[in-house]
């Protein structure tokens, strides 16, 4: 007597001897139509991936591989799907080391669950990095299984292509930083980000007060009490009428050389404070500038909102902002006319659609900002 499990055990021992046959000799089209629906199907669909199952996925390893100052994250999977996410750029890998032991053995396919259990271990700039990556790399890995973008996943598209802004190489003199802008419009480029410091004017006798200080400073030196991890506001440098005019050349050599149809924003002036900041801001207004960008450190709402009030030259902070609830001050108080989410700092690609939802909400427009590599937009 054949027990219950015999006729299946020989069903499929007859289709992987038809599927040999098949691979050996290459299968006609008399036998295709001779198999059973069964075989056929198994012929057809023998180089299809049938491994991967969602619902028993289970994260079973995460590893980090640093490409230049970007960390990458690889999360593994026991099914051997696996996937990638960035740290953003100049963060320490271990921002996302530190969770792994928080999502072995979860399912990456959930998650809204996993982002829950690691986003307390997160913070502002580059501190987000890690729970940014490992929630990017969490919903390339689920786009992976289900075979979608991660565009379906999060609603659907909206268009078929996007406007990237590009920033420009700097130069010393007004002439030159407008050629080298120019040399954006030839590539392709509509928008572009241009970072006018007031180290271009440094240099130049009468433009700037407490010149000196930055000097004791040591300048743009990422060490402690440098000039460059000083907060706007305690810098104590001020910017003269002198400095003005030299600044204002250079947005008079962009506008003659990419005309007045190309957008163009302003980035990195300096670390000086609200009141040098609003007299820079007015002497740029003719000039029709996008937007203003990190006049002084996001955290101080009240300054911004007064920076705003102003100036009529939109005003845009958020690069370092983790979270939406790190945006909540700002979007409500209208302190900015636009916000500026960097998904591999403010918690992922999904807390950063949530944070443009919020911002919809209250009539506040959305840039995106990106400081990391290539796998952020795969």
């Amino acid at each position: 007597m054949l027990l219950p499990t015999e006729p299946i055990m020989e069903s499929q021992k007859n289709r992987r001897s038809f599927l040999k046959k098949a691979g050996l000799g290459g299968l006609g089209l008399g036998m295709l139509m001779h198999a059973s629906a069964e075989e056929q199907v198994d012929y057809l669909t023998q180089n299809v991936s049938r491994y991967s199952g969602p619902s028993d996925l289970k994260i079973t390893d995460m590893r980090i591989a640093q490409v230049g100052n970007v960390p990458i994250v690889k999360i593994y999977t026991n099914q051997g799907v696996y996937g990638l996410g960035d740290v953003r750029d100049g963060a320490d890998k271990r921002y996302a080391l530190m969770l792994k032991s928080r999502i072995l053995g979860e399912n990456p396919c959930n998650v809204e669950r996993i982002f829950k259990i690691i986003k307390q271990f997160g913070d502002h700039g580059r501190q987000g990095g890690g729970v940014s990556g490992v929630e990017m790399a969490l919903w390339d890995l689920t786009g992976k299984v289900y075979n979608v973008p991660l565009y379906q996943l999060l609603g659907g598209k909206y268009r078929d292509t996007v406007r990237i802004y590009v920033d420009t190489p700097s130069a010393n003199d007004p002439e030159g930083f407008a050629v080298k802008m120019k040399g954006r419009i030839d590539q392709g480029f509509t928008i572009m980000k241009m970072d006018i410091g007031i180290g271009l004017i440094k240099d130049i006798p009468g433009t700037l007060t407490n010149t000196e200080h930055w000097d004791e400073m040591r300048g743009w030196e990422q060490t402690k009490g440098s000039y460059g991890l000083t907060m706007h506001p305690f810098t104590r440098v001020q910017i003269t009428e002198k400095g003005i005019e030299e600044m204002v050349k250079y947005l008079a050599a962009m506008r003659e050389q990419v005309g007045w149809e190309v957008p163009v924003a302003i980035d990195h002036l300096g670390h000086m404070g609200l009141n040098s900041m609003i007299r820079l801001g007015k002497a740029f207004e003719p000039y029709n500038i996008a937007w203003l960008e990190d006049l002084i450190p996001w955290q101080y709402t009240d300054q911004w909102k007064e920076i705003s009030q102003a100036v009529d030259v939109p005003t845009l902070t958020g690069e370092d902002i983790y979270l939406k609830e790190g945006f909540r001050d700002l979007i409500e108080k209208r302190a900015v006319d636009m916000v500026h989410p960097d998904p591999v700092s403010a918690g992922g690609y999904l807390e950063t659609k949530r944070i443009g939802d919020f911002a919809e909400e209250h009539g506040i427009a959305m840039a995106l900002h990106h400081a990391s590599s290539p796998v952020s937009f795969m």
